[in-house]
């Protein structure tokens, strides 16, 4: 028998017996779901939104110095021919 299918079977037998309601099962697969989540977003190491225009003007400031570069030294280049 497949482990979801024991699950469903349990909860089933709880709820027939009336020890488990359905606010207990609305509260526990919330709380199941949250740990999943929380458990793919810790893997996926994402960044806060702060963090990532931080990272996003660091980055534009280094495109914007190596454009400068590269126009500095195709002058030079020009001059020295």
């Amino acid at each position: 028998m497949k482990n979801s299918e024991k699950i469903l079977k349990t909860i089933s037998s709880l709820i027939e017996s009336g020890i488990l309601t359905t606010k207990d099962l609305k509260k526990e697969i919330s709380t199941d779901f949250k740990f999943k989540k929380d458990k793919i977003i810790n893997q996926l190491n994402l960044v806060t939104r702060a963090e990532f225009e931080v990272l996003k003007k660091i980055v534009q400031n280094q495109d914007k110095i190596i454009k400068e570069l590269k126009k500095n030294t195709k002058i030079k280049k020009v001059k020295k021919s």
